[in-house]
């Protein structure tokens, strides 16, 4: 009995394993041709765009770019320069101080002319206490406000900047973000062509600026990392972005918008309640729970994204920081999706419900636990000798196939639309990493994500340190190296 029951569940697992790898290779065929036929339209659209009329429009919508900061002395003072730059008519810039313990704050005063302002601070959304707002005596720094407050992680400094906001639009980054100088004309264009559904919040792509060239805050030279990790990072966002985000863009079933480079309507931002500070994912969290109140009040919507380099960051470079950062990824996913699991195939939410929420629970969730169940299944076939060398090789075979296929296509995408990597020798790098990817780097990211599900069961969390070395390349910067962030 006990055997033909062993046998039996072996039997079902093989078919599940086998309907799965179909589906997986459907589901990414599909996202390649919906991301192609959202290129294609999308750079029929943008030829003989004109962005300088956006910058002095009058119907333009204004814009608070909130930039939460901690412990960034060494570089806060050029990011502000920075963003303070920016080619747009109507903007402010709102930096928040999150309980530095360093000098961030008297860098910010000393450099900028800043005075304590008595300005009314009237929280619509709970933060850690505000100890002051600061304001320029310099006009010319006129854009410029400072909320210096208590240490409350990431999703609470965003609040507090949520707070005293006066735009209509918010623009939610990093600090240590590096801008283009027309990335809000190109961000809030989607915004303005609002028709018959709202554009409740716009997406656009991280760039990776590890080992290229930055001057006066923007990336003049493009060029591939020098290590493993930052190589297999800029295939990883060339998939994310050009190829999953468009696709899901096409079909209005975007669940995540970038902390490092989002825009979203203010009041929605606010009706909602603002981020969620008691999760590691709180950018992915906002945007679900704003899909939900529109999908609720039965609103027409939709979410933006723009395929636009606009944006560039520095990425981690050495296991234990990625190790950190997709452990963090994993449990922000599932905090998430169990905050929001009433979505879960429930019609009344559409296509987030029915098709965007079971996609990550499935594959961005639970792949790693997939993964290694699939591994553990294998070895039980070879030890109970019911092992087929040549379904096994043949099926490996062709997921292998579907992994080159995708991240070629993403690498296309890039090359067709921006072309940024013009050294043939960056894209003879490149090609070399999709072929070695999955050999090399992506068993470590299955165990990263693995112990993020372990992590998140035993109740860890926190964000963990995550250091920078700074852009190796950059001349404004080559000689500044930030401290360990634990924000």
């Amino acid at each position: 009995m006990y055997n033909f029951l062993f046998y039996f569940l072996l039997e079902v697992f093989g078919w599940m394993f086998l309907i799965l790898s179909f589906g997986v290779i459907a589901i990414y065929i599909t996202l390649m041709i919906l991301s192609a036929l959202e290129m294609r339209d999308y750079i029929r659209k943008n030829r003989f765009a004109d962005y300088g009329d956006i910058i002095t429009s009058p119907i333009a919508p204004g814009v608070s770019i909130l930039a939460p900061a901690f412990n960034e002395g060494k570089t806060i003072v050029q990011n502000a320069q920075s963003l303070l730059s920016l080619h747009y008519g109507k903007f402010e810039v709102i930096i928040i101080n999150d309980g530095s313990r360093d000098d961030t704050l008297n860098k910010l005063i000393d450099s900028f002319d800043l005075e304590k302002t008595n300005f009314a601070y009237h929280p619509e959304i709970e933060t850690k206490p505000v100890r002051g707002i600061y304001r320029s005596r310099n006009i010319s720094y006129r854009r410029l406000m400072v909320i210096d407050k208590e240490n409350g992680g990431k999703a609470d400094a965003l609040n507090s900047g949520i707070n005293v906001a006066s735009m209509d639009i918010l623009a939610c980054i990093d600090v240590d973000c590096i801008l283009s100088s027309d990335s809000i004309s190109r961000m809030v264009r989607p915004f303005m062509e609002e028709t018959n559904r709202k554009v409740i919040a716009v997406g656009g792509v991280i760039g990776i600026a590890n080992n290229c060239d930055v001057q006066d805050g923007t990336v003049t030279h493009y060029r591939i990392p020098e290590t493993t990790l930052g190589k297999f990072q800029v295939i990883e966002y060339f998939r994310a972005f050009l190829m999953g985000r468009m696709a899901w863009s096409r079909i209005n079933g975007l669940m995540l918008i970038s902390g490092a480079f989002g825009f979203f309507k203010t009041d929605l931002v606010r009706k909602v309640g603002g981020y969620f500070p008691k999760t590691v994912g709180e950018d992915m969290e906002l945007v679900v729970r704003m899909r939900r109140y529109m999908d609720e009040q039965n609103i027409p919507y939709k979410l933006g994204f723009v395929p636009d380099p606009l944006c560039w960051t520095e990425v981690p470079e050495s296991e234990e920081v990625l190790s950190r950062q997709r452990n963090r990824w994993m449990r922000g996913t599932i905090e998430t999706l169990q905050l929001h699991r009433t979505a879960r195939f429930n019609p009344k939410y559409g296509v987030l419900g029915m098709v965007s929420y079971p996609f990550w629970s499935i594959f961005e969730k639970s792949g790693p636990v997939l993964e290694i169940t699939g591994l553990i299944y294998t070895l039980i076939l070879l030890f109970t000798g019911d092992f087929s060398a040549i379904y096994f090789f043949a099926l490996l075979a062709l997921m292998y196939l579907l992994s080159l296929l995708v991240s070629a296509f993403s690498v296309l995408y890039e090359q067709v639309a921006f072309n940024n990597y013009k050294d043939k020798k960056d894209l003879r790098k490149l090609i070399w990493m999709i072929i070695m990817e999955p050999f090399i780097v992506h068993p470590k990211i299955i165990w990263w994500g693995l112990k993020g599900h372990i992590d998140f069961i035993k109740g860890k969390g926190g964000w963990g340190g995550m250091i920078r070395t700074g852009f190796k390349k950059a001349d404004d910067k080559k000689n500044i190296q930030t401290s360990a962030s634990t924000n």
